[in-house]
């Protein structure tokens, strides 16, 4: 009798997987030309996401997303064990202000992590700001804090629902109470105080409601708040109303002297600007033009000169002096020249700079002089990612996070006049990191070139070509993969998977000639290198093709998209995440338009070609069996707009003749990413592993 229960409850799912049907959708009538190529798009009225036909349409492919995965025996086994998995204390480093020390933390599965302040590091904390006070659901995050000159202030900004646009609320820190209206339609924009006197940030002109999650963003403009005003009252410091498409921001040095604007027209390049405030009559001065260099300021030297990252004539970038009263490039005076590695990122605490490098994708860091001078390497303990080596000019010590794949994040202390690190704070988790190793290899790709790529998993595991394997890849806007632990990839770790994460070309690694190798025309490099890479895993018996799933976000959602369109043989799964998949439409969107700088345009009659070429909503083809596919997107995402999802899913699932199953998750009350909640990352987790498993024929241990 047990027998044919159990042979009557595998017949009734594999029947029910089986039968999966997916909404009819649409087609319209919409074509467009491009030089000639005429190109249909049937789908288009998808972009419409306030239409009552859009919101049908994402009420019946969740429908269907969420019977096929409720079938799925085991993943309510795969959520709890996330659940207790993500059930542990995490911290953020200290970082002092006025009297007080502030941090996060986030006791386990609260939704949300709350910003604490004790007054000294072993003193008793209390709650400053608790941002699941402010939903019942925890779909308002808080996106960032800075605190004027002398601590008088904080600003804190909020987000909802994960979507890019941001306020900002200013809280008295002597009385504890709220000041000032609500500051408004921020976007990609920090707050930079002067002194006590109020911040500088950038906003949009306000939008129309209706559209303001897929119109294009248009006119970024600084602004000046000064406190105890409204943000009527504030005053407009630059604009660029001849260019449109641009983005500015403003900073500060340190001392408040020297006032910068930094514009972009994309996500590479940009010119810097500079006014000496000590000069009431100054005006902003080109230091360096744009937009062919990325330079940014990292401090005044104290003697009227500005210490200045740059990649003018070091693809590996170099720290220069610039005087602003001589800012030609030929005046400019090396303070820490080129090296091999590529110098990632500069900060600055007691008096010192501190230069953080990779080197093969792992963190070196460097403390100098102002004047350039060698102090010491600071010493990791390992391969990994340390970040956070900034502070105040005033500080003895500061605060590094140091992580890795198999090595959850620690808070070191470093003292800066003696060069010792002490751990402040160990992350323990219910995951046993002790029991699990990282490989990093490398290998050819199609065209020859060398390319790393990290492989983690249990100690010891066997080449035997019968581990299953995440390959995870980005690929772009050089952007760099460097090691980092994740709850939700241990927990794939410790059902037997191998994680694996590939430095493609586009990203930062080795520096601008490998993102350079990976953008515009050359695309087709990073997919290249993806599908070597999977190759590779297959030829070394790492794993094989019915044991091999490939996911991405953003771009990297693209990458997923466009490998498993140009190879549906050598995958089991795909997982595009927020993709950019709609490569002729993109940059149509919210800030699309930046991105035209790596991928190009389809208004350009050069570069619509390539993009035509890989662009996997177009480079779907109808009886082709594609690997099963689980796409999942979010309905506030005004970074890559759902769009891009809703049409690729439901072209693939036209497209598609295979039995493998083509699902779409669509998240309410979520964005691209940043900002969601605790709750919905674990079911989003559950759901992803769980839809791999099954397809690899897994059960959970």
């Amino acid at each position: 009798m047990r027998l044919l229960f159990l042979f009557a409850v595998l017949f009734t799912l594999s029947t029910a997987f089986s039968q999966l049907r997916y909404p009819e959708t649409r087609k319209a009538t919409m074509q467009d030309s491009y030089f000639g190529t005429t190109i249909a798009d049937p789908y288009r009225w998808l972009e419409d996401d306030n239409s009552e036909e859009t919101k049908a349409w994402v009420t019946s492919q969740n429908q269907v997303t969420n019977a096929y995965l409720a079938q799925i025996p085991f993943r309510d086994k795969v959520k709890d064990r996330l659940s207790v998995m993500w059930n542990y204390p995490k911290y953020g480093s200290p970082r002092q202000e006025g009297d007080y020390y502030y941090f996060s933390k986030n006791d386990g599965l609260q939704n949300q992590s709350v910003l604490y302040r004790q007054k000294e590091l072993n003193g008793k904390p209390e709650v400053f700001l608790d941002p699941n006070s402010f939903s019942k659901d925890g779909t308002i995050a808080l996106a960032g804090v800075s605190f004027s000159k002398n601590a008088r202030y904080a600003a804190y900004q909020i987000s909802s629902s994960g979507s890019d646009w941001q306020e900002a609320i200013i809280q008295d820190l002597r009385t504890g109470k709220q000041i000032d209206d609500t500051i408004r339609w921020i976007k990609f924009s920090g707050l930079t105080w002067q002194g006590d006197e109020g911040f500088y940030y950038s906003r949009y002109p306000e939008p129309d409601v209706s559209s303001k999650l897929s119109k294009q963003n248009q006119f970024h403009k600084v602004y000046f708040h000064p406190i105890g005003t409204s943000q009527q009252a504030d005053v407009l410091i630059y604009e660029d109303n001849e260019h449109p498409l641009r983005n500015v921001g403003a900073g500060l040095t340190e001392d408040g002297r020297f006032l910068f604007i930094s514009t972009n027209e994309g996500t590479s390049g940009n010119d810097l600007r500079i006014k000496d405030q000590r000069k009431k009559s100054s005006a902003f001065i080109v230091l360096v033009e744009g937009f062919q260099t990325e330079p940014e300021v990292v401090d005044h030297d104290g003697r009227g000169r500005l210490i200045v990252k740059t990649n003018q004539g070091a693809p590996n970038y170099k720290l220069v002096l610039i005087n602003p009263s001589q800012p030609a490039a030929a005046n400019w005076i090396t303070l820490v020249p080129e090296k091999d590695q590529i110098l990632e990122g500069v900060g600055t605490a007691g008096g010192y700079l501190f230069c953080s490098y990779l080197k093969d994708a792992s963190t070196k860091v460097y403390q100098y002089t102002y004047e350039g001078k060698l102090v010491r390497e600071i010493q990791l303990p390992g391969i990994g990612t340390a970040s956070g080596f900034s502070g105040k000019r005033k500080q003895s010590t500061l605060f590094y996070t140091f992580t890795s794949y198999t090595y959850p994040p620690t808070i070191f202390q470093y003292n800066i006049a003696t060069g010792t690190s002490n751990v402040f704070r160990k992350t323990e988790t219910a995951f046993s990191s002790g029991d699990y190793e990282t490989r990093q290899v490398f290998f050819s790709s199609k065209d020859g070139t060398k390319v790393p790529m990290f492989i983690t998993g249990k100690k010891g595991f066997q080449l035997n070509g019968n581990n299953p394997v995440l390959l995870y890849g980005y690929g772009g806007f050089n952007i760099s993969m460097t090691p980092s632990f994740s709850i939700s990839n241990a927990f794939w770790m410790e059902q037997g998977g191998l994680y694996v994460v590939v430095n493609l070309r586009g990203g930062s690694e080795y520096g601008e000639s490998w993102h350079q190798a990976g953008m515009l025309g050359n695309k087709q490099n990073v997919f290249d290198d993806f599908i070597a890479a999977a190759e590779y895993l297959i030829d070394q018996k790492y794993t094989n093709r019915n044991l091999l799933a490939i996911r991405g976000g953003s771009n990297g959602g693209l990458l997923v998209g466009a490998c498993m369109t140009q190879r549906p043989d050598l995958f089991k799964v795909a997982l595009p995440a927020v993709g950019v998949l709609d490569m002729l439409r993109y940059h149509l969107f919210t800030i699309g338009w930046a991105w035209a700088v790596e991928y190009g345009r389809s208004d350009n009659p050069d570069q619509f070609p390539y993009l035509l070429k890989y662009s996997p909503l177009h480079q779907l083809k109808d009886g082709v069996s594609y690997p099963a596919t689980l796409v999942t997107t979010a309905d506030h995402d005004d970074r890559v707009v759902p769009a891009h999802s809703f049409k690729f899913a439901t072209r693939l699932q036209e497209a598609h003749r295979g039995t493998a199953p083509v699902l779409i998750r669509i998240e309410s009350k979520a964005g691209h990413g940043a900002g969601k909640p605790t709750s919905k990352q674990i079911e989003e987790a559950a759901d992803i592993w769980s839809f791999v498993m099954h397809q690899f024929g897994m059960g959970v241990k």
